[in-house]
């Protein structure tokens, strides 16, 4: 089993890294291997809706800002956390722009793979942001984990997350019940549960 981490600051080793760090650690001591994915410091191009990847499950754009490269590694994913910065009361332009096009051009990767959420600020805008990042996993037929308290740590440098005690123990839950699902869900595989059954999409526009 396998969970991928996305870390969608463009600081790169700081905040966010080290809320995922911790929860790769608790992934770690259950058994379960982890990737930390950067999202990188370059600019991110936003999603356009060309609808181009409809026929390819690749973005159009192609791979110049590593959305591709993610794709084919959540192939391989059996879970997520998909960590962000709060910028604004919102996750990270960045992020939220790299993960716009994931999701429309490869939602069927996630499906049915447990998601979470998590995020770093310095003071609030944190359950705004929260709610950003969990409407992917809600669009995408996604399991959502959860911990004993909402996924955030507060913090202005890695030192000051590591002062967040409470955080780091939400990010150590977190871990841990991603883990226990995953088995679960392995489990119920090895007993001949099958996935839920799709429908024709209906697609209804409130104007007409």
């Amino acid at each position: 089993m396998k969970v991928l981490l996305f870390n969608g600051s463009p600081r790169g080793e700081m905040c966010t890294y080290t809320a995922l760090s911790e929860i790769a650690g608790s992934l770690q001591s259950e058994g379960v291997e982890t990737e930390i994915f950067w999202v990188g410091n370059k600019p991110v191009t936003g999603c356009i809706g060309c609808g181009a990847c409809r026929n390819t499950g690749r973005c159009a754009f192609g791979d110049k800002d590593g959305v591709n490269t993610f794709i084919e590694k959540a192939k391989e994913a059996d879970g997520f956390i998909f960590g962000a910065p709060v910028h604004y009361a919102s996750a990270g332009a960045s992020a939220c722009a790299f993960l716009d096009r994931c999701f429309y051009s490869a939602s069927n990767v996630f499906a049915f793979k447990p998601g979470a959420a998590v995020v770093s600020c310095r003071r609030a805008g944190s359950t705004a942001a929260l709610d950003r990042l969990n409407k992917y996993f809600t669009i995408a037929q996604m399991p959502v984990v959860s911990s004993k308290y909402w996924n955030m740590v507060h913090g202005n440098t890695p030192d000051e997350v590591r002062q967040d005690l409470e955080g780091l123990q939400i990010m150590r839950y977190l871990g841990r019940n991603m883990a226990w699902l995953l088995k679960s869900i392995e489990a119920g595989k090895d007993a001949g549960i099958a996935l839920p059954v799709p429908e024709e999409r209906i697609s209804t526009n409130f104007i007409r």
